[in-house]
């Protein structure tokens, strides 16, 4: 969490609203608690990613799955959710995410 503190530029409290609110999303997979970087964007969350999370979420995927499924390239997308979402296309993505459940 520090790096993801100082990344930010916020304080600890407010970084645990902007993961319990899923404006992003992180895994314990090595041990300690990571958010890719790809998610932050000038100091600040991917602003799309929210909804996405949360759509990913409802259709039963956790945490892990989630990221993953967002870093791995898609045939349906020509490329990664994660590329798409910064590229502006997030109603393709969620789209798509929606059709996972």
């Amino acid at each position: 969490m520090p790096d993801l503190v100082e990344a930010l530029g916020e304080s600890l409290g407010r970084v645990h609203r902007l993961v319990d609110e899923h404006y992003l999303i992180g895994s314990r997979r090595s041990g300690v608690f990571a958010v890719p970087e790809v998610f932050i964007v000038d100091g600040h969350p991917l602003p799309s990613l929210r909804g996405t999370v949360i759509a990913l979420q409802d259709a039963g995927f956790t945490d892990d799955e989630a990221i993953d499924w967002l870093l791995a390239e898609d045939d349906t997308l020509g490329r990664a959710p994660i590329s798409a979402l910064l590229a502006g296309q997030k109603s393709e993505v969620r789209r798509l995410a929606r059709t996972l459940a």
